[in-house]
């Protein structure tokens, strides 16, 4: 089971977070300053189509970074499994939210699923996708639980009043996305 998270990139139901890259925030600083050369370029000059240039390539780093560790990751994680529970999200709606939009655009959940699409289909895994209002994060993954408190975004770990068991929101989360999807192919 996997749980894309902004603060990782995504945790799975063993408990392995894997690091979000942050590309564009970490080039930010490089792209600004060449687009600010190309602003101040006359229009149609040499210099211009140079600086022009010098954008674009810092753009298509970021890109080549972005998809290598989308690519490598969508790999690794079809080779080692045979099935891979992911949340079915609607990333075109979660885009609207104008505080997220950015760090969603720069993590590319979007790519990053529809490679695990394919590359599942091409190794013979399943993928299996569970709903998007499933309360993943707030259910308990040992006695079902669900704790409302744990709707908000900053709960990052909270303990079950029921059972009493300590979750990690990320990976109780995945667990969870694991259990359901099993349940609905069975």
């Amino acid at each position: 089971g996997i749980d894309v998270v902004l603060k990782e990139f995504c945790t799975d139901s063993n408990g392995n977070a894997v690091a979000n890259p942050r590309v564009l925030k970490r080039f930010t600083r490089k792209l600004i300053r060449e687009q600010r050369r190309l602003s101040r370029k006359i229009l149609k000059s040499n210099n211009r189509n140079k600086a022009r240039v010098r954008v674009a390539r810092v753009h298509e780093h970021i890109a080549n970074i972005r998809k290598d560790f989308l690519h490598k990751l969508s790999t690794r994680l079809v080779n080692e499994n045979q099935v891979i529970a992911v949340e079915n999200l609607k990333i075109k709606n979660m885009m609207k939210n104008h505080h997220l939009a950015k760090a969603i655009t720069d993590v590319s959940w979007s790519e990053f699923f529809r490679q695990l699409t394919y590359k599942a289909e091409l190794h013979g895994a399943k993928l299996l996708k569970v709903d998007t209002f499933y309360p993943s994060s707030r259910t308990c993954s040992n006695c079902g639980y669900q704790n409302e408190e744990a709707k908000n975004l900053n709960v990052r770990s909270w303990t079950c009043p029921k059972c009493g068991a300590v979750h990690d929101r990320d990976e109780n989360a995945a667990k969870n996305i694991l259990r359901k999807a099993l349940e609905q192919t069975a």
